[in-house]
């Protein structure tokens, strides 16, 4: 028989490991914040927002139950994202994830301690968000959506194969875009191009920019530029109302009224994005994780916006795209 002694010990035991189990419990359902933001809003980038949520959800990490998944938009505006970056920081969410370049800058430039994963970004060395991309060091990694300029090009070429002047509309002031009309310049020549760019610093240049471009050019090409992508559909119209054709750089412009694109599935960016969210989320050093990209590419094309551009896409061009928009 316990003396009451021997019971009062061992009820004492009993509670500590209760309350060490559940301890350890309510660790497992700790409440993490993750903060997504993007320079504006348009289909691709969405799509890697929702890839991002539905990732961390796959993890376990569920909104409503054991995350709070934030999300804001700096409507196209770089001096908005800079003051979401600044609220965001101030709030100390668990990891931000700026999606496009211009938000990964702010975000990049507003902390050095909270764990960054940027998406969506062309260049994450030309824009200084890291200076090494298999050992990236400090509070940063991400994904790089950087395109494939030379098969973008080959695919235009193949299409349109008398095709010499080749538009291009792109804003200077975002530093991914700068980026890829170098690579356009450097990719161009040895394919029988000649570029010519028209700059578009806001989306309501868009319009302008690419009316600067009739008569100019035999094709418009409209790379990953978030401020352009916005406003394709007035590119589209110019194209149309001149028979012009136009191209994109990302697969989500060519059910917009592109004629086609090689790109990515921006919600597989969205995915693995969050798959290094998650990483970090468990205790990984974001600086420790390489930026990785997406290698394989989807080619998309739209018969019908090529035909109303005066273009017949060639059988086998249709024959090995992923989709075909009706």
């Amino acid at each position: 028989m316990h003396s009451p002694r021997s019971l009062t010990g061992h009820a004492a035991a009993l509670g500590a490991v209760v309350a060490l189990a559940l301890g350890g419990a309510a660790s497992a359902q700790e409440l993490k914040t993750v903060a997504v933001t993007a320079i504006v809003e348009h289909p691709a980038l969405d799509a890697a927002r929702d890839g991002i949520r539905d990732e961390l959800a796959a993890a376990g990490y569920e909104v409503g139950h054991n995350l709070d998944f934030v999300y804001e938009s700096a409507q196209g505006n770089p001096a908005t994202a800079a003051q979401i970056a600044r609220k965001l920081v101030g709030d100390r969410p668990d990891v931000i994830v700026p999606i496009s370049t211009p938000s990964a800058q702010a975000v990049v430039g507003a902390t050095k301690d909270i764990p960054v994963v940027f998406t969506a970004v062309t260049d994450p060395l030309g824009a200084k968000l890291v200076s090494d991309l298999e050992h990236p060091g400090g509070n940063v990694t991400g994904m790089s959506d950087l395109s494939p300029i030379g098969l973008h090009l080959d695919l235009i070429r193949e299409i349109m194969p008398d095709a010499r002047q080749l538009g291009v509309i792109y804003n200077p002031g975002e530093a991914n875009s700068v980026t890829l009309l170098e690579l356009l310049k450097k990719e161009a020549p040895a394919r029988g191009f000649e570029m010519l760019e028209a700059a578009a610093p806001r989306s309501a240049d868009v319009l302008a920019a690419a009316q600067s471009l009739v008569g100019k050019v035999d094709a418009i090409y409209v790379p990953t530029d978030n401020t352009v992508v916005t406003a394709l559909e007035a590119i589209v119209r110019v194209g149309t109302d001149n028979q012009l054709p136009v191209f994109a750089g990302d697969t989500d412009s060519v059910p917009r009224g592109a004629i086609a694109a090689l790109g990515f599935n921006y919600y597989d960016l969205g995915r693995q994005t969050g798959k290094m969210v998650v990483r970090v989320l468990q205790g990984e050093a974001p600086g420790s994780l390489p930026v990785e990209g997406i290698k394989t590419t989807e080619l998309f094309v739209n018969p019908g916006a090529a035909a109303a551009m005066g273009i017949d896409l060639p059988p086998a061009v249709v024959r090995r795209a992923k989709v075909v928009v009706e």
